[in-house]
């Protein structure tokens, strides 16, 4: 499942920084992943088990706080890594072939808080992946691996270049692909039955690309209130994921 996959058409402007002891445990933790630059407080290091080949920085937290955005909770710590080795959306299915985990698909979803918090969801209800398209799409960054809590090491992430081809090899493996929109006449609930399941999302306000919609088996809705016109798409895909988890 490591065998290199497909680039986004320009790579990020240089190594993502991570920061708080969620997202930085986990990178170190993560075998794939290569840390470049550890910096921190005493205090806070002293609770990591530091790889003895990275430079390690001791610094004070005023100083820590210059290099994250804004007010970001960094927490003690933060690391310079180098992005995740893409991966073939054809080995995520081929590793995925004998369980019935759902997968997730986003369709121009570009929110990194948004991105954080469905990984972090991916990885609480044992998704298989989420499946994005290159462009449209956050690169990693401190922000996605802030919001997924350390979900960003463990849930695969595969960026492809052509969305509805990935779409229609998603259901050549057997998945059912759902698109979550409200104009939907039938809910989640009674659009699955026992098959495996790909949820589709489209971004918050313009929602899935007609092509997307096209390329699903079904659409349907979350059965909210009137008094919500819609939820944001985090909620949407944790909401999605237990049901899809729970039937």
């Amino acid at each position: 499942m490591a065998r290199k996959g497909h680039r986004p058409s320009k790579a990020p402007a240089g190594r993502p920084r991570f920061w708080g002891k969620h997202a930085v445990g986990a990178a170190l933790n993560n075998p794939e992943r290569t840390v470049r630059k550890i910096l921190g407080t005493r205090e806070a290091l002293a609770g990591f088990d530091l790889p003895a080949d990275v430079p390690v920085t001791y610094a004070e937290a005023a100083d820590l706080a210059r290099l994250v955005p804004g007010d970001a909770p960094h927490q003690g710590v933060v690391i310079e890594v180098e992005p995740l080795e893409d991966m073939w959306l054809a080995d995520l299915l081929e590793h995925g072939k004998d369980d019935n985990r759902p997968l997730v698909i986003l369709d121009g979803v570009t929110d990194p808080h948004n991105v954080g918090a469905i990984l972090r969801s991916a990885a609480a209800f044992d998704a298989l992946g989420i499946v994005t398209p290159d462009r449209n799409a956050p690169p990693e960054s401190g922000t996605i691996a802030r919001a997924a809590s350390g979900a960003l090491e463990s849930v695969p992430w595969i960026r492809v270049v052509n969305l509805a081809r990935a779409l229609e090899e998603i259901a050549a493996a057997g998945f059912w692909r759902i698109g979550l929109t409200g104009h939907a006449t039938q809910t989640l609930g009674e659009a699955m039955g026992t098959q495996r399941i790909a949820i589709v999302l489209g971004a918050e306000g313009e929602g899935m690309r007609q092509n997307t919609e096209q390329h699903c088996d079904e659409l349907a809705k979350l059965p909210i209130s009137e008094k919500v016109e819609s939820l944001n798409v985090s909620n949407a895909a944790a909401i999605a994921l237990y049901a899809v988890t729970t039937r």
